[in-house]
């Protein structure tokens, strides 16, 4: 046998066992694709990234809070804090539980403009004294902070 027809033969079988280890479908970088779990209960890989409030985003709200702080709509300004039961249920990463469901208030759009537009799905909202990033559709909370010091 000759070298190239060697060759030849070497990359053929080459590409053939990388043709059968890359399963079909798998180009692409799946953005949003649902993985793992079964009968349709995987997680989103949109869930799985890093989307959080940077410190110049908490300044920026808690400064726009602090110049609005009387022009604040009725439920925003009425309520500091959660009740201690409800406030240890709210965590990065978690479900949020139905007894804080009911209390999502929208964000007024002057606090808006001062944060980057959510990720596919979420939105920001107000939860008794602490900004959420929230995805609407899982109610993930991928990020929140507490407005007031």
């Amino acid at each position: 046998m000759r070298l190239t027809e060697w060759m030849d033969r070497f990359a053929t079988a080459v590409i053939a066992l990388i043709l059968i280890a890359v399963p079909a479908g798998a180009q692409g970088r799946g953005r949003g694709k649902i993985i793992g779990g079964k009968g349709g209960q995987g997680h989103r890989e949109e869930e799985k990234m890093d989307y959080r409030y940077s410190q110049h985003d908490r300044d920026e709200v808690r400064g726009r809070y602090r110049e609005h702080q009387n022009n604040l709509p009725p439920g925003l300004a009425k309520r500091d804090r959660l009740p201690p039961g409800l406030e240890r249920q709210l965590r990065v990463r978690g479900t949020l539980p139905p007894g804080l469901r009911d209390k999502v208030q929208p964000v007024p759009e002057e606090f808006l403009q001062r944060l980057p537009p959510p990720p596919p799905d979420c939105e920001h909202v107000f939860i008794e004294g602490n900004l959420v990033l929230l995805n609407r559709r899982t109610f993930l909370v991928l990020d929140f902070f507490h407005v007031r010091f």
